[in-house]
């Protein structure tokens, strides 16, 4: 994706626009599964919510991966993209045990996060396979915002309730055939993860039929110029070898999963907006670019820092700007920025911009939502068109007043 393409993507779709590379989505899956050769069994299952476009899915799909779904839309997404049922695990939080008996009939995998839903899904339906979500009570990372492994989390099962679970299991008779955690984004530390995976490991043994045991993600992808980033190789070396040893000493040769989202499809999206305005004021030069946190809101809602490149000028002076979008709310992008010298019209590409960018926009302030695009085979593919003023009313219903 050179500066070339990427102002012929603009130019032609128009801006703000997302653009996926699919040959680094293939490339970092297969980096993934080469860093777990070792292992017989290999499951991943990318998580459909961090970019859920059906092209996308498709492209997982050719490769052989299966997914990994938090809602009853994102499995009927992956069914409309040709995965097998079998093929999908269903990792819903907080939903109605309505929603999870629908996706059962499916024929899609169970994970279950709560022990209330548990006993009652166990109750109905005993013999459904289910998988249970264990909280490990281990950190992933510094930020409680993509942690989900912490003892105040609302995710999964506290391991300090195992009896109680047990119990639950035993009464209704109920089939589980997968442990899972998920500690959350941005592992640093593998050592830590490690720690986390023995206490799974350590509740496998209380399962004697279990088919897979899932390790989740949040494997930590670089944003910027010397940042750090999961050891992947390293993980897969040592996590591979204890988790053959673990099988051996289960009985049964188990299937290690993994529900990579990020990892998968962040370096592989840009985002481009063009500059409309570019505003100095006493202290600070501003970049107002025709986007906002309606587009791209983690830099507001996480921290996040996305590398910006002005590609319609990539050699020139640089200086300090602030990026801006042009919601009525503070939508920093970027705050006093070392960047190529910007003028009004440029195009700016925004880096990292794959995952939990465009699946979390929206039309505050009625703004239309961006096109996407994916260069495929050498080649630009529009898939998905940039909204219209017909999409932001549609589902309006007008009563005479």
């Amino acid at each position: 994706m050179d500066n070339t393409t990427l102002l012929q993507i603009a130019k032609e779709y128009g801006s703000p626009v997302y653009v996926y590379d699919a040959d680094k989505i293939t490339a970092q899956y297969k980096r993934l599964t080469k860093a777990f050769k070792n292992v017989n069994s290999l499951r991943l299952n990318y998580a459909v919510k961090a970019l859920s476009n059906i092209s996308v899915l498709k492209l997982f799909n050719s490769l052989g991966s299966g997914l990994d779904t938090v809602s009853i839309q994102e499995v009927q997404l992956g069914l409309k993209a040709g995965f097998k049922p079998e093929d999908i695990i269903f990792t819903p939080n907080g939903v109605s045990l309505e929603e999870i008996e629908n996706v059962a009939k499916l024929g899609v995998q169970i994970n279950i996060d709560n022990l209330s839903i548990l006993e009652q899904f166990g109750t109905k339906h005993p013999k459904i396979p289910v998988c249970i979500r264990i909280n490990p009570h281990v950190m992933a990372g510094g930020n409680t915002n993509i942690s989900v492994g912490h003892i105040d989390s609302k995710f999964g099962i506290s391991i300090h309730q195992i009896p109680l679970l047990l119990r639950i299991v035993e009464n209704t008779g109920m089939n589980i055939n997968g442990i899972h955690m998920h500690t959350g984004s941005d592992i640093l530390d593998i050592d830590v993860f490690l720690y986390a995976s023995e206490i799974l490991f350590e509740t496998a043994k209380n399962f004697p039929n279990l088919d897979f045991i899932d390790f989740g993600s949040g494997f930590k992808v670089p944003y910027k110029a010397g940042d750090i980033e999961t050891n992947i190789e390293e993980l897969g070396k040592k996590l591979s070898k204890r988790f053959n040893e673990f099988s051996k000493e289960y009985g049964k040769e188990l299937t290690l999963a993994f529900e990579p989202g990020k990892f998968l499809v962040s370096e592989a999206g840009v985002f481009l907006a063009k500059v409309n305005v570019v505003k100095q004021t006493t202290s600070t030069v501003f970049a107002q670019v025709d986007s906002g946190f309606n587009h791209l809101i983690r830099p507001m809602l996480y921290g996040s820092q996305h590398d910006i490149v002005n590609i319609s000028n990539p050699t020139g002076r640089e200086r300090f700007y602030s990026v801006v979008g042009y919601i009525c709310e503070t939508d920093t992008f970027a705050n006093n920025r070392r960047i190529n010298e910007i003028n009004e019209g440029d195009i700016l590409c925004f880096k990292n911009a794959g995952a939990y960018c465009f699946t979390m926009a929206s039309n505050y302030n009625s703004r239309y939502r961006p096109a996407e695009v994916l260069i495929y085979k050498g080649k630009s593919h529009l898939i998905r068109k940039r909204e219209t003023f017909e999409d932001i009313i549609h589902n309006q219903v007008e009563i005479a007043i």
